[in-house]
Formats: C-alpha cells, sequence, structure tokens
C-alpha cells in the first residue's frame, strides 16, 4: 500500500497514512472523515554516490546489507 499525505478539514491537521487508492481514511487526530489528498511530489531516485554510499553506511551500521548487490555481498 502506498503512503499518502492528507488534510483533515476537520481539524485542519496534516497526516500521512498508509492507505489504498479508493479507502476512505478517517483523521488520525479527530476521526473526522473530511480528509483531502494532498499533492504531493515524487522522490528522486537515490542514484547519486554519496547517497548509496551513505545508504551503504546505513545499512551496515544496522547489520544487514541489503544496499548491496549480490556480487558485493559474496553470494
Amino acid at each position: 500500500m502506498p503512503l499518502y499525505g492528507f488534510h483533515c478539514g476537520s481539524c485542519d491537521k496534516d497526516s500521512e497514512l498508509l492507505i489504498g487508492f479508493s479507502d476512505k481514511p478517517r483523521c488520525p487526530h479527530c476521526g473526522g472523515r473530511k480528509m483531502e489528498r494532498m499533492v504531493s511530489r515524487p522522490a528522486p531516485p537515490g542514484k547519486s554516490k554519496g547517497v548509496i554510499r551513505a545508504a551503504r553506511a546505513n545499512a551496515a551500521r544496522e547489520g544487514h546489507f541489503s544496499n548491496y548487490s549480490r556480487k558485493e555481498r559474496g553470494g
């Protein structure tokens, strides 16, 4: 399921919710149904060497190697 940004017309708060496209969300703050989907910018692909290096360093600190290719993992 994708993550969508919503604005509540009842309590005037913004939220990000993990829901299906056709689901009708409830506001997590007030429980209202006046949720309006907000337009968001797409994230750019993380292909720069600096972004990849930072992601790999974070993965190594956390004890996993999901950001490494099979060849780089030795498998």
